[in-house]
């Protein structure tokens, strides 16, 4: 009976080590240098192909993408050091709720002004595109704004 039980754990576990190097190779094999998980196509490639764009708005478009990382990089980096000084409050033990209230602004403030510059970079964008264009233009910012993120309310609906 021993026996018989360690060679069921032993068929087992041989499986299971199978099915684990076969998951890893399929894992390894499908993604793409670059790929970060996101979509099969680069969101870039899917509006220039829903929108129809013409070679000058791809190179336009390309040419305000790179002026808008090259002016919001400095704030994507004052909100990380915001966060860093935020989060090294918690060996504090003299941060009370004012001083983390303080933090939290400065946080916040950093990350309107992203949103702001963001809001005002799309609104540059969309007067790239013709009147035909703006509206599937308006729409794929919507579908892109909502990718990857779960609304609590439709969550709560599903029975999630």
């Amino acid at each position: 009976m021993k026996n018989s039980n360690n060679k069921i754990l032993t068929i087992a576990v041989v499986l299971l080590l199978l099915v684990n190097i076969a998951l890893v190779i399929f894992m390894v094999k499908g993604r793409k240098p670059g790929d970060r998980g996101r979509g099969k196509e680069d969101p870039f490639e899917m509006m220039a192909k829903e929108l129809n764009m013409t070679e000058q708005q791809k190179k336009d478009y390309k040419e305000q993408k790179e002026q808008h990382f090259k002016n919001i990089k400095p704030l994507f980096d004052s909100v990380r050091a915001a966060k860093t000084a935020f989060y090294a409050l918690i060996k504090d033990t003299a941060a009370n709720d004012s001083t983390l209230a303080v933090y939290g602004q400065k946080i916040s403030e950093k990350q309107a002004a992203i949103d702001k510059l963001t809001f005002a970079h799309f609104k540059k964008v969309r007067n790239l595109f013709t009147p035909e264009q703006q509206p599937k233009f308006d729409e794929f910012i919507q579908k892109m704004m909502q990718r990857g993120r779960k609304d609590s309310a439709a969550k709560k609906e599903k029975g999630d």
